[in-house]
């Protein structure tokens, strides 16, 4: 590492001021930081030193996801031995699904740091660790079988109109990887429907074994076949076809354990969003009028990818609530609409992707509500306290 240093001040020069790759400075910057921690503090104002930066944030969001993704790659090539018949080995199927995941991450990682790099550049401004999370999120909810040009596309659209478009890191007001997710899916929809876009290799029936369903739970759900839907425990663990991420609510568990520990995640959020769900889910389930309502309430929290976003799109803290009760009522109305969505509406089964974005856009008016609501209490009680005070003189 130390010949690396050596290697980049010696270069660096070149990218300052005056410098005859000075248009590239951005570009160095970013790849410095990357590589090292900045040896650079503020110069005026009052500041706290802090030893979590936002790279070490995005990273340990980053890690959080590891179980998700680890176990989305067995499960592909799980799947895909599944519906062909081969037995092979849990080596063999996480090989398998290694082999058609990296490249969707691959793709994905390129296709947003070209616009992240691009723009920097273009506006002079330094190159921000954000994508880092959205680069591996957003394969983590997409069917294995997606191209890879959709998802460049799809990648890039988040990049530039979920972010950029709104000054870059921590100015979006919607969440870039649930941005792309949503534009991919009103823009391709045949490549997010049927029961064959979640296994690799099977476009079509032919090929697929006697008795083997590519059919997601909530694809069953959506066209009333409840009893097609698979075990919870099979749910719960995610042997099931689904998004490459978001199948095993054990993993993401696992993921949001890491969240949490670390403060990275809102605990208030996540729960409040599985408090959201199971209470639509237990009205629905008292005026239940056809089978899909009479699904237990518990079930809707492991099915689809209520869990994930739960636990990795809502706990984002930019285009979540930011005040302490703000983050009960926007993790509750997410978990709350969601489940409406999802059983009213059997066009979009999978509801908690606009749910997440409708709260996105309502978040600052939340946050808005709750400061003036203390805004006035504390007036309230300032105006007793004086008033007692001069009661007593």
């Amino acid at each position: 590492m130390q010949s690396l240093r050596q290697f980049l001040d010696r270069i660096k020069p070149n990218f300052q001021k005056g410098g005859k790759l000075h248009m590239f400075k951005s570009t160095y910057d970013g790849f410095e930081t990357f590589l090292f921690v900045p040896n650079r503090v503020t110069k005026r104002g009052s500041h706290i030193r802090d030893g979590t930066d936002m790279k070490r944030t995005m990273i340990i969001v980053v890690i959080a996801t590891i179980p998700a993704l680890l176990f989305g790659m067995w499960n592909v090539g799980y799947q895909h031995f599944l519906a062909t018949g081969y037995e092979g080995t849990v080596w063999e199927a996480f090989l398998f699904g290694l082999s058609k995941v990296l490249p969707i991450i691959i793709v994905t990682y390129a296709s947003g740091l070209l616009v992240e790099f691009a723009s920097a550049q273009i506006r002079g401004h330094e190159i921000n660790e954000g994508f880092l999370v959205t680069g591996i999120l957003l394969p983590l909810i997409v069917p294995v079988t997606i191209p890879l040009w959709m998802l460049s596309v799809g990648t890039i659209f988040a990049v530039i109109i979920g972010k950029e478009i709104f000054g870059g890191t921590g100015m979006n007001i919607l969440n870039p990887a649930i941005t792309a997710r949503a534009f991919l899916f009103f823009a391709y929809p045949a490549r997010f429907s049927g029961d064959f876009v979640w296994i690799y290799g099977l476009p079509e029936a032919e090929g697929i074994i006697d008795g083997f369903s590519g059919a997601t739970p909530l694809a069953n759900a959506a066209i009333g076949n409840i009893e097609a839907i698979p075990p919870a425990m099979d749910m719960f663990l995610g042997v099931i076809p689904g998004s490459i991420g978001e199948t095993s609510v054990v993993a993401i568990l696992i993921g949001a354990l890491i969240l949490v520990i670390t403060g990275v995640g809102s605990l208030r959020i996540i729960l409040s969003v599985f408090a959201g769900g199971m209470v639509m889910g237990l009205l629905l389930n008292a005026f239940a009028v056809n089978p899909v309502m009479e699904i237990p309430a518990w079930k809707h929290l492991i099915m689809g990818g209520f869990a994930f976003g739960a636990v990795y799109m809502a706990t984002d803290p930019v285009s979540a609530s930011r005040t302490e009760k703000g983050k009960y009522i926007y993790g509750f109305l997410i978990g709350f609409i969601a489940i409406l969505i999802r059983v009213l509406n059997p066009a979009f089964p999978e509801g908690m992707l606009l749910a997440i974005l409708f709260m996105n856009v309502f978040a600052p008016l939340i946050d808005y509500n709750v400061i003036k609501a203390n805004a006035k209490r504390r007036i309230k009680r300032a105006a007793r306290v004086g008033v007692q005070e001069n009661t007593a003189k």
